[in-house]
């Protein structure tokens, strides 16, 4: 066993509920704290020279600098697997042109499909890999990977054992995602249904003996799957044994309540959201996670976090790291720039990238520094929680551990 600290401040982000407002009165602060791991988990957290008598024959890690421990972050919505970049896409964009302007000079999805596509499988596991491997020393230690970049069998089943083969060049958690639903391929010649039933009847079979993925994920939009073709999609998904995500409410409402009405995990994006959409949210056990990356990269309007909470829904924060809209794949940052847009407690912002997140991802032994959980833990150089926030994702963890081991040191 080891016994590491003393810290600062522990933020243990226990004990919180996983719904609704929270204020930072709610965070229960250890002070001058250490922690008890053995064998890749949490034994127990509290006052270092309490823990320091009640364990005297750990080794001992001392924290000899100012220190905040808390949970590692959980990215519970990525796309990190795919190849090239959009960057004439996001000159474009920031020159004025529109979404559709873009799209018919070749850029938007099928740009990132086409790169893709020609990718050979060591270079997806590699691009994936050293993706989640900066997140990782940047504290997010379990990270939710989609296909989606694929859109057919060759593609697809590229994208989804490249990231089962990155999983073992990384230390970070990876959590896939068969994002098969994307969108209609320009290349397929058929209706959106007979496309979906392709996906249904021909891809996630082999997805599913070869154990590439257990969950599932659909775009509704105008511009991608409908919301009578999503419900029949996640209906038939949910009845072969995958769990459900949905990219709902980007740009126009109705995707939320195929969300809510199909049991789905989450609800991804929210940013059209209405009042009915978050009453919805909010009733249901599911998930509300919003992309504030997509909305910097896009230049558009937040998801409304703050009505979201308020209404009583679970909220996480994610970084929809992709090559697109969100090519920047800083999860911190995005969620400090979001709590100041949109009001968010601390205690709120934490829960979202720690506890809610595993809630998303269904995970219940992560997100939290407790007895019996996985030593997934991450260390900033300061004192006081606050200045987390405060530096708007400039200040990076000194030490993250994955599973009780160091995989990142600054400082000592």
């Amino acid at each position: 066993m080891e016994l590491i600290g003393p810290f600062s401040q522990i933020l243990p982000l226990t004990a919180l509920p996983l719904k609704g407002a929270l204020q930072d009165e709610q965070l229960t602060i250890i002070a001058h704290g250490g922690v008890v791991i053995d064998s890749g988990k949490i034994i127990a957290t509290g006052d270092f020279k309490a823990l320091q008598h009640q364990y005297p024959d750990c080794d001992v890690t001392h924290i000899t600098v100012p220190a905040v421990l808390m949970p590692g972050f959980i990215d519970c919505h990525t796309h990190i697997c795919f190849d090239g970049t959009r960057n004439r896409d996001y000159a474009m964009r920031i020159a004025g042109k529109s979404y559709l302007d873009i799209a018919r000079a070749g850029g938007g999805i099928w740009d990132s499909v086409t790169k893709t596509r020609m990718a050979d499988h060591e270079t997806l596991v590699m691009n994936t890999a050293a993706r989640a491997n900066r997140h990782l020393h940047e504290g997010v230690t379990t990270i939710e990977v989609k296909s989606g970049y694929g859109l057919n069998m060759d593609g697809e089943l590229n994208m989804l054992r490249a990231i089962q083969s990155a999983a073992g060049h990384t230390k970070a958690t990876l959590v896939p995602t068969c994002l098969a639903a994307h969108m209609r391929p320009k290349d397929f010649e058929g209706t959106e249904e007979a496309y979906l039933e392709w996906v249904l009847h021909s891809l996630l079979p082999i997805i599913q003996s070869e154990q590439l993925a257990q969950r599932v994920d659909i775009f509704i939009e105008e511009t991608a799957f409908s919301t009578t073709a999503s419900k029949h999609f996640l209906q038939q998904a949910a009845e072969m044994g995958f769990a459900a995500t949905v990219h709902a409410d980007q740009f126009s409402t109705g995707g939320a309540a195929v969300a809510v009405a199909a049991g789905a995990l989450s609800a991804d994006h929210l940013e059209a959201s209405d009042d009915a959409a978050i009453a919805l949210l909010a009733a249901a056990d599911i998930v509300a996670v919003v992309l504030p990356g997509a909305s910097l990269g896009l230049g558009m309007h937040y998801a409304p976090a703050r009505r979201l909470l308020n209404a009583g829904a679970s909220l996480a924060i994610a970084s929809d790291w992709n090559p697109g809209s969100a090519p920047m794949g800083d999860l911190l940052m995005q969620a400090a720039v979001l709590s100041a847009a949109e009001k968010l407690s601390a205690a709120e912002v934490f829960a979202a990238m720690t506890s809610r997140a595993a809630k998303a991802l269904q995970l219940n032994n992560v997100g939290q520094l407790a007895a019996g959980f996985i030593a997934d833990m991450q260390a900033y150089p300061t004192a006081d929680y606050r200045d987390i926030l405060y530096y708007q994702g400039k200040m990076k963890p000194i030490k993250v551990w994955k599973e009780g081991e160091v995989v990142n040191r600054i400082t000592n």
